[in-house]
């Protein structure tokens, strides 16, 4: 019994070891930087008294660089499981109070194992990210943890949600791991990522760049599209995440969770009258009119300062999660250029992977024109958005508000790439271009030779409107399954969704794709 009771407070002194950190002043370094400690963080994402620790006791066995003597429990970082709002989450954090949480091979180890586990339980996983990178000491070692993570995060796409969420410096290597996750959280001023830091940069190119400036939270959110959201500060983020996580199924087997919904599902829309101008060339904000459709106008905006000539946003439709992606005329007209249709499909094929229906609004007047946009590979990049609802098979219902020109059209999830509904509004102009365009064009040399060329380009416009663009043209042809009174959008749209909820499409058989890069 004497001996049992030794044993147990060995235990109690070396875990209250293990969770309390290497020493106070580490701690409170850590808080002077306005930054938590990696258990402080968890605590947040995860329900209270929910996280299950996995290796808390793990050590380092390397060697050389005075290593040999400072052996930590932990071996900077944090690895296990919890559970948000019920259901199991895996969670890893970087503890940068022990080596600045620099990745050696103990420590990558660990982070092999709870990525394992989350692929092998099918529940989604969160990085915590507040690491200096590979750890020099251990050398090539290091590097190689990098390599199972990358390995392993690329196994674990579209099978299970993997959140990255950076709230310390990532630099070198370390930025690919979550480049290949699902979704990349921010928070402003302290955390950046970056492949080269400042020096590196000043060193072999001559500019002189803060680490905010390089790397930090706007410049991803707003700039390079690395990161999906970026807030002010680790409270606020950290429940973001939760959020997140409340809409998105655990896994690729399973349906996102449905809620009941306070919200009536035959509420009519009279405000969408005034929202969405009958007049093509009067700009609106399409957030209005997502804000008017969903459940309680609360939805979840994917990358809302970068590309934002689309909005990408999670919501829901009477209780079910739904994946929404729409023009914009607040922004560029609303025009298709490089950025909104990489970040479109990208958003496309993750609600594919993880069997959240798609609702896409239009109102496209067309790809974006100009030299740069050919020369960066519009037409290589656009074709991702082409690829990415083609190659969907989960519901797909679409909505033509009002423009709807050429290949930006038939792009936007129109029905012949396989939308399973597609609706219209009585003020939408389906065509090849705009009436104007198309006049100049087809009627050239009418208008060219007439007495009044202006009055002649006039009446060909209005009479190129009349038999080509009128509202009903397309459902005349079946390319629209019916024109809709726009008060009506949130019921039709959510008894749509609803009817394809059992869908299943099946793929031709094939080890993968090859989308346009």
């Amino acid at each position: 019994m004497a001996e049992t009771v030794n044993r147990l407070n060995e235990l109690k002194r070396i875990k209250g070891e293990a969770y309390g950190g290497p020493n106070p002043k580490a701690t409170e370094a850590q808080h002077a930087k306005g930054k938590l400690t990696a258990r402080e963080r968890i605590e947040l994402l995860l329900d209270p008294g929910s996280f299950q620790e996995v290796e808390q006791l793990r050590r380092h066995r390397a060697t050389g660089f005075g290593l040999e003597a400072k052996r930590p429990y932990t071996d900077g970082v944090i690895t296990g499981w919890g559970k948000v709002e019920g259901r199991t989450v895996f969670v890893y954090a970087h503890d940068f109070r022990i080596f600045g949480g620099a990745l050696g091979e103990a420590h990558a180890t660990k982070i092999h194992k709870i990525m394992d586990m989350a692929i092998t339980a099918g529940a989604p996983l969160v990085s915590l990210n507040d690491g200096a990178g590979a750890r020099i000491q251990e050398g090539v070692s290091a590097l190689a943890g990098y390599g199972g993570i990358f390995q392993r995060n690329t196994r674990a796409s579209g099978v299970i949600p993997q959140i990255s969420v950076m709230l310390g410096p990532c630099a070198g290597g370390a930025a690919y791991s979550p480049a290949l996750t699902d979704f990349v959280f921010m928070v402003r001023e302290t955390s950046q990522m970056f492949i080269t830091g400042p020096d590196v940069v000043k060193a072999v190119t001559g500019e002189e760049i803060t680490q905010n400036g390089l790397g930090g939270a706007d410049v991803h959110a707003e700039t390079s599209g690395v990161a999906h959201f970026a807030y002010a500060d680790e409270e606020t983020c950290l429940a973001e995440v939760r959020y997140l996580l409340s809409m998105l199924p655990q896994n690729n087997r399973e349906l996102p969770p449905v809620v009941q919904s306070v919200d009536p599902a035959d509420r009519s829309g009279h405000a969408l009258l005034d929202l969405v101008p009958a007049d093509g060339n009067r700009s609106y904000d399409m957030r209005k009119v997502v804000e008017e459709i969903v459940d309680e106008g609360d939805f979840m905006e994917i990358h809302a300062a970068w590309a934002t000539n689309v909005i990408c946003a999670l919501a829901r439709l009477n209780g079910q999660v739904v994946g929404i992606v729409a023009n914009q005329p607040a922004s560029m007209a609303g025009v298709l250029d490089i950025n909104a249709s990489e970040k479109a499909a990208r958003f496309v094929q993750f609600c594919d992977s993880f069997n959240i229906p798609l609702v896409t609004l239009v109102d496209v007047p067309g790809f974006l024109p100009g030299v740069d946009q050919e020369h960066e590979g519009i037409i290589r990049r656009g074709a991702k958005l082409l690829y990415a609802y083609c190659n969907a098979t989960v519901p797909r219902v679409s909505l033509i508000l009002r423009k709807a020109y050429g290949g930006a059209y038939i792009v936007m999830d129109s029905r012949s790439i396989g939308a399973d509904i597609a609706l219209a509004w009585p003020t939408n102009e389906i065509a090849v271009m705009g009436a104007e365009g198309a006049a100049n064009v087809v009627f050239r040399r009418e208008i060219s030779t007439a007495t009044d060329p202006e009055a002649m380009r006039q009446q060909k416009i209005k009479e190129y409107k009349n038999e080509l663009v009128h509202p009903y043209y397309a459902a005349e042809r079946g390319l629209i399954d019916d024109v809709i009174d726009p008060r009506n959008t949130r019921q039709v749209l959510g008894r749509a969704v609803a009817m394809l909820a059992a869908k299943s499409t099946d793929l031709p058989s094939r080890k993968h794709g090859n989308p346009p890069q």
